[in-house]
């Protein structure tokens, strides 16, 4: 793990190439059911500035606001107080290679929920290897 003089510590970044063609991969990753499929539920819409929330089950609501929407191509939204989630998409020729970047994490802070940034991203890079295996297996079911 990369930390810098100011305490961030790199981006999480998960890459993977489906065998989908990019309309159907960003329906899974830009829509509230597809993001409930895989990942966690929420009220999520495709809509640039809309603020919506992820149910982190034990964990409660966590507030999110879209700001980036480029379909099919990209999509990023805070989450959290700290944190972004970026999901970006090139279509390889009916193939679609998907990068997710989960970053804004700072050795200096701790989440919503009192646990420290470093332990938490050790965690969450673990479960991001999980979860887009669960995307890649709904997406070529």
């Amino acid at each position: 793990m990369q930390e810098n003089q100011q305490g961030t510590l790199s981006d999480i970044r998960k890459q993977l190439v489906f065998d989908a063609p990019i309309e159907k991969v960003w329906k899974a990753v830009a829509t509230s059911d597809g993001i409930a499929a895989w990942f966690m539920p929420n009220n999520f819409q495709p809509i640039l500035g809309y603020e919506f929330v992820l149910n982190a089950g034990n964990f409660g609501d966590s507030p999110c606001k879209v700001t980036v929407l480029e379909p099919p191509h990209r999509l990023s939204f805070t989450w959290g107080k700290d944190w972004t989630l970026s999901f970006e998409l090139k279509d390889l020729d009916g193939k679609t290679e998907f990068t997710l970047i989960h970053s804004g994490w700072d050795a200096d802070k701790v989440t919503e929920f009192g646990e420290s940034h470093v332990v938490i991203r050790g965690r969450m890079d673990a479960g991001w290897g999980q979860l887009v295996e669960k995307l890649r297996n709904q997406i070529e079911a």
